[in-house]
């Protein structure tokens, strides 16, 4: 009787170890992303590329396996702390991916560096997350706002546009994208005449372009997303302004809106780090790979943001033979990474955020033409990082 109750304790005691074992083998994903509301599909996109990288890896990374945990985060900054607290206080993520929405993405920002926990940002492009809010275990897969609205000022200065106005919603995203456009208009010989703000997510656009039209300046360049710059662009081509005055935007202005914008947006240019129709043989593979993997749906920017975000913790997990809690070399050999991305190639800065080509696009149909690199290997300043 004795032994037998020995051996069943001693059974138990393995099956004990060996569950303790395996959970401890699994790394831990904690998701943080937009679920439901205005930018549910932008969170699904950013899963998808994620999860479709750790698929063609075999479903490991750095040979171990992952776990994912998953919080929406409903676009909604006073819910941010709260929720990313869910991940690394309860779940004890080793890794955070997230967000969309910047003033999200700043407070999880916040979060992550409390706790010492490595976080990649998927899309938000808040300046100050790779700027004054920079740390050693924050990287970004995305952009910077001011990097396409930068790159579009020496283009629109070599068409020989000398005077613009600027429009966009009263808040960080927009602000900050039109200061880059600023920065390198101004730099390229260019003048602003007029900085056009209405508050988020107002689309009365009416009395502005009445404005526009009283102004007359060279050319126009805008930020809007989703909804609202699928109105923005009907109602600039509807006023007849176009003719006259051409539009110009970051490439959110049309990325993922142009079913609804139709004829209207036929021709915009814009500027971002993705474009459809790239044709190298990387990005052929990927967008198969992913259409293949969900359902025909054709893979955008956020998609490959995700994609790259796995891509570089492979990086960092290749080079600790998969021990996450190597911190410093995990992190260091991340920060030291050419990702091989579907955009192209890229490397981060010393603050976290790609060092990448910048593309000029052209809609045609229904989708972003890569036009030509409006500005190769663009940086980020990065002003206010101390690391």
């Amino acid at each position: 009787m004795h032994h037998v109750l020995n051996r069943a304790l001693l059974a138990g005691a393995l099956a004990l170890a060996a569950g303790t074992a395996t959970a401890a083998d699994k790394i831990k994903v904690g998701f943080m992303l937009p679920y439901s509301g205005t930018y549910a599909a932008l969170g699904a996109a950013i899963e998808n590329g994620f999860k479709l990288y750790v698929a063609e890896q075999g479903g490991k990374l750095g040979g171990r396996e992952l776990e994912y945990f998953k919080v929406d985060d409903e676009s909604n900054p006073a819910k941010a702390s709260e929720n990313a607290n869910r991940l690394i206080k309860r779940d004890q993520v080793d890794v955070l991916v997230g967000t969309v929405h910047s003033g999200v993405a700043m407070a999880l920002a916040k979060a992550a560096k409390g706790s010492d926990t490595t976080l990649f940002v998927t899309n938000a492009g808040a300046d100050a997350i790779t700027g004054p809010m920079c740390g050693t275990g924050i990287f970004r897969t995305s952009f910077s706002n001011w990097q396409p609205g930068y790159a579009m000022g020496p283009v629109a200065a070599a068409k020989g546009h000398k005077t613009a106005v600027t429009i966009t919603w009263k808040y960080a995203a927009g602000e900050e994208q039109m200061k880059g456009f600023h920065e390198g208009f101004e730099k390229a010989g260019g003048k602003i005449v007029k900085d056009l703000t209405l508050p988020f997510p107002n689309v009365e656009f009416q009395s502005l372009l009445t404005e526009i039209a009283s102004l007359k300046p060279d050319m126009v360049f805008a930020f809007f997303a989703g909804g609202g710059a699928v109105k923005f662009v009907q109602d600039y081509h509807a006023s007849g302004l176009g003719k006259t005055i051409p539009l110009y935007g970051t490439g959110f202005l049309t990325d993922g809106t142009l079913k609804a914008q139709g004829d209207a947006a036929q021709g915009l240019l814009t500027t971002l780090h993705y474009a459809d129709g790239l044709g190298t043989p990387r990005d052929q593979a990927f967008r198969a790979a992913y259409s293949k993997a969900y359902d025909n749906m054709q893979p955008d920017v956020y998609a490959v943001q995700g994609y790259d975000a796995a891509q570089l913790m492979q990086a960092g997990l290749q080079a600790v033979q998969g021990n996450i809690d190597d911190k410093a070399k995990f992190r260091a050999a991340m920060r030291g990474a050419t990702i091989d991305s579907p955009r192209g190639k890229f490397t981060l800065s010393a603050a976290g955020n790609p060092v990448q080509d910048i593309y000029l696009r052209q809609v045609a149909g229904l989708e972003n033409k890569m036009i030509e690199v409006a500005v190769p290997k663009l940086a980020d300043p990065a002003r206010g990082c101390k690391l």
